[in-house]
């Protein structure tokens, strides 16, 4: 969920929404060499960054903030700005792989309900967030951005805490980080990955479960709570 080093070797041309949506389903993801390239990749890494549900981790400290509620979360009213975000330079990420093709296709899916951002606010004023993909009963982080202080890390507690309420079973981050390490990620051989994946497409989670109100003190409950079987 964060922007990696890699070396893509597939490239596709271009692609819309269904194709995209399968791409997933199949166990690749695309992203772009930089802003202004209009290529898209297709990626399949040979180690795979999961998040397990079963065993995120919420360092003390950020449990206190969680709790706290410095921030409003909101979910997808606002996805197009929090998109802009994860794609603005910053330093240690001076270009993005979110180009002008990447965007547009993920506007589409998030029209169709396949696509959803976490939002942190302080008075009117996004100051953090992420964004991903749903499918069945995965789902795949994209990216992520701060203003302030703890803005990502607690849309990330939320995110976790809505899945594992609504009965998500697959939380993929890509790539493995040292800042994902600190909630529990961890590297998946792409076979066991997919194997994975292949058993949470067929699950039919709540989805209202993403929008409906969530306390901090009952996010940080739900993130640390064994995840609930789904149909």
């Amino acid at each position: 969920m964060e922007e990696p080093g890699f070396s893509a070797s597939t490239s596709s041309g271009r692609f819309g929404p269904d194709e995209l949506l399968n791409c997933y389903a199949t166990g690749v993801f695309p992203m772009g060499e930089a802003r202004d390239d209009p290529r898209v990749f297709l990626v399949e890494p040979d180690q795979r960054g999961v998040i397990p549900l079963d065993g995120f981790h919420i360092p003390t400290r950020l449990r206190k903030t969680v709790r706290g509620e410095p921030f409003e979360v909101r979910v997808s009213t606002a996805f197009d700005a929090v998109l802009d975000a994860c794609a603005t330079s910053m330093p240690g990420r001076e270009d993005t792989w979110i180009n002008a093709p990447i965007r547009s296709l993920y506007l589409e899916l998030q029209a169709r309900g396949h696509a959803h951002s976490i939002e942190c606010w302080r008075e009117e004023r996004l100051v953090g967030g992420l964004y991903g993909v749903t499918l069945g009963g995965a789902f795949f982080g994209e990216s992520m951005f701060t203003r302030e202080r703890d803005a990502s890390k607690v849309a990330l507690v939320h995110l976790v805490a809505r899945l594992k309420r609504g009965g998500w079973r697959l939380l993929d981050a890509q790539f493995l980080t040292e800042h994902l390490s600190q909630f529990g990620a961890v590297e998946t051989p792409q076979p066991a990955y997919l194997r994975r994946l292949a058993a949470a497409l067929p699950v039919r989670p709540n989805a209202r479960s993403l929008f409906e109100p969530m306390t901090g003190t009952e996010a940080v409950y739900y993130a640390l709570q064994p995840t609930t079987q789904a149909s």
